[in-house]
């Protein structure tokens, strides 16, 4: 059996950040080829330059590093994708379909493609969304998701590439910054808070979203990367619970640490989209194929964000 040796693209981003540390503490920092459009370094370790729409680039990388796996999260997100809307659908429809088209040449063994829960639109139940609900997605971003699961699954039944993937929610994670998606707002209070400044949030007060922290978010896809292939029964993508919250639950979460905290709304745009989106997910078909659960809540979370923040940009530790 080949060595795993992992190629992620769009690695520089929140989720890459995190899931490329993941990743070399499992297979060790030689088996790991980082790769976002913009080439650095930084404390993880080096990012070299790959467009993942240049088909032949990327073979060749994949080919050249004997890759067995391919983490595909370059893409651009929900918020910034309905300001782009063509440049969005290009972007995040040619690199997927170009990475499968190389996992196929190659015969990479495994392939993961973040969805997301913006695949849901008006037509499914808002509360404990299923797994099979009916997908009608009104952003770019979560149609290029709905579109990417269906090419996922047909690359699965059609080549047999094993195509995996999870339906995340929102992401909170302390790793970088966010990167212009509808949920971001519970990224960007926490650095607000830190500093003692006020934030404006986008979203109503009380605009429910399904949540998820970061570190249960990587756990979550090492783990279905993980499992046994037998056990693998959804190929299109797996919806992952964490916990929902509104922006005022939140704001009463950072306000044990931060008692003066303040907030004013100003829904935008962005409140629209949000709406549309479930309130609540069902992820039973996630813990009974592959066991998945959950660890942290939300003052766990708040615990964990402002501790690491404050850890980051040097500041005095808030008891």
């Amino acid at each position: 059996m080949r060595a795993e040796k992992v190629l992620i693209t769009g690695s520089g981003g929140q989720l890459g950040t995190a899931l490329r540390k993941a990743l070399i503490n499992l297979y060790g920092r030689e088996a790991v080829i980082a790769t976002d459009l913009v080439p650095r370094t930084d404390e993880i370790g080096h990012i070299q330059l790959l467009d993942a729409t240049n088909e032949s680039k990327l073979g060749k990388m994949v080919g050249e590093h004997a890759i067995t796996q391919i983490y595909h999260l370059a893409a651009i997100l929900s918020a910034n994708g309905e300001t782009y809307p063509i440049q969005t659908w290009d972007i995040n429809l040619k690199s997927w379909l170009n990475v499968l088209e190389v996992a196929r040449k190659y015969l990479v063994k495994k392939v993961f493609f973040p969805s997301s829960i913006a695949v849901f639109g008006e037509s499914a139940n808002k509360v404990e969304t299923a797994q099979t609900e009916y997908l009608d997605p009104l952003t770019v971003y979560g149609i290029s998701k709905s579109a990417g699961e269906q090419w996922g699954n047909y690359y699965f039944s059609k080549y047999g590439v094993d195509v995996r993937s999870l339906r995340y929610p929102g992401v909170i994670g302390h790793e970088s910054l966010p990167g212009g998606g509808t949920t971001d707002y519970a990224v960007e209070i926490y650095h607000r808070a830190i500093r003692n400044e006020r934030f404006t949030c986008y979203l109503c007060e009380d605009t429910a979203l399904p949540m998820i922290f970061m570190a249960d978010a990587v756990r979550a896809t090492l783990e279905l990367m993980t499992a046994p292939k037998e056990k693998i029964r959804t190929r299109t993508s797996y919806n992952i619970n964490g916990l929902s919250f509104s922006p005022k639950e939140i704001v009463a979460s950072i306000r044990k640490w931060y008692p003066d905290f303040q907030v004013d709304y100003q829904p935008d745009f962005r409140q629209q989209i949000a709406e549309n989106w479930p309130l609540s997910i069902n992820d039973n078909q996630a813990q009974k194929d592959w066991k998945w659960s959950p660890h942290y809540q939300l003052d766990d979370i708040s615990n964990e964000m402002i501790t690491e923040l404050l850890k980051k940009q040097k500041l005095p530790k808030k008891v």
